[in-house]
């Protein structure tokens, strides 16, 4: 588990944006029980959670459509939260990062971590923007 003066900074990246922390595995069920469309990210410290992951999450939601809730779970520090999420993520394998959308609680798009690392901010982007052009 990561201290949390390390991760601070890294989970203020996203909630100054507006979107909600999920530190339990009953917030993470909550939330995804909502009906619409819901962004999950799971940030890490990793680098390219940094240079990619979380300024191309942020940049998606400058699109037109967009998920009617955003929402994070943080690999290293909520585990409770993170394992929940990532059992609505099956069958894809856990990775961190990585970026779902659900509707509806149904998993309809997913980022896995081999598709942000290496990969701009921009295109990160534009790949969630599709997803929520055809989906939200």
């Amino acid at each position: 588990m990561y201290p949390a003066e390390l991760v601070k900074p890294m989970r203020e990246h996203l909630t100054q944006v507006g979107f909600e922390e999920l530190h339990t595995a009953e917030a993470v069920d909550t939330s995804l029980a909502k009906s619409g469309t819901t962004l999950v990210v799971v940030n890490s410290v990793c680098g390219c959670a940094a240079a990619n992951a979380r300024p191309g999450a942020i940049m998606s939601l400058e699109n037109d459509k967009r998920p009617a809730q955003t929402v994070t779970v943080f690999a290293g520090v909520d585990k409770e939260a993170v394992d929940k999420a990532r059992a609505h993520m099956i069958p894809f394998p856990p990775s961190s990062p990585c970026m779902a959308l659900f509707k509806d609680g149904e998993l309809v798009h997913m980022l896995e971590r081999h598709h942000i690392e290496g990969r701009p901010a921009e295109l990160i982007a534009e790949n969630l923007m599709n997803a929520y052009n055809e989906h939200c």
